[in-house]
């Protein structure tokens, strides 16, 4: 005999653990952000390793820091929509691993832009210069975005052919144009660094690590079990 569960707790209990609890995180983060700015910021954000404002828990922590209403609720709407999505596809275990690499990969690559502009800084030591390398150094990153570039460029992967429709401008596409739009939109801005207060090289750093860790599982075998994703 069959049995069948009835959720009628709604769409928030429905979600698979660790999306859950990745957006309650970023929400209780959220709301100690509120409470007192200056401290979360200057502890939890990342900051420049030469910064004296650095901590090595800083390439954690900064995943679930957001400078604004308007940041954390377009990240948890991707992170409620992709994030479930794609933890159901990978299971939980994966998708938390898949998550925190994506999210530590996208520091990396934005550390890694930021030494090239601090060498750039030192070597034009005028006073422009030695303002800009000054300027980084107090400069924080945060958000989750990284790793929601990451789950982005998973569900593109795993499900290249559903549609999307964006809601500003409603346009719907297959879900691998969108993210490679979407990529290539962060790469130009990126390259021509535009100062829009956004990290645009974490994003793509999150999208990197996220296609490449995806390219190794399936390489790996470690895309299915028995038939089924885990």
């Amino acid at each position: 005999m069959a049995y069948y569960y009835e959720n009628r707790g709604g769409f928030f209990s429905s979600l698979p653990p660790v999306t859950k609890n990745l957006f309650l995180i970023n929400v209780v983060m959220f709301i100690f952000t509120l409470i007192n700015q200056d401290f979360m910021v200057s502890a939890f954000a990342l900051f420049y390793p030469s910064s004296r404002f650095f901590h090595p828990w800083q390439v954690i922590t900064h995943m679930f820091m957001h400078g604004g209403w308007a940041h954390i609720f377009f990240n948890m709407y991707a992170l409620l929509m992709f994030g479930a999505i794609t933890e159901r596809a990978l299971g939980s275990k994966k998708f938390l691993t898949f998550y925190f690499i994506t999210g530590i990969g996208a520091s990396l690559l934005y550390t890694g832009v930021e030494y090239l502009q601090a060498q750039y800084y030192l070597a034009h030591a005028d006073t422009a210069g030695l303002q800009g390398y000054y300027d980084l150094l107090r400069t924080p990153c945060l958000g989750a975005s990284g790793a929601i570039f990451g789950l982005l460029v998973a569900f593109a992967m795993i499900y290249p052919d559903s549609i999307l429709t964006l809601i500003f401008p409603p346009v719907s596409m297959k879900a691998k144009w969108l993210v490679i739009i979407y990529i290539a939109i962060e790469l130009l801005l990126g390259v021509r660094g535009v100062a829009d207060g956004v990290a645009h090289f974490a994003h793509l750093g999150g999208a990197l690590f996220g296609w490449l860790l995806l390219r190794w599982w399936k390489k790996t075998g470690r895309y299915y079990e028995r038939d089924r994703w885990i």
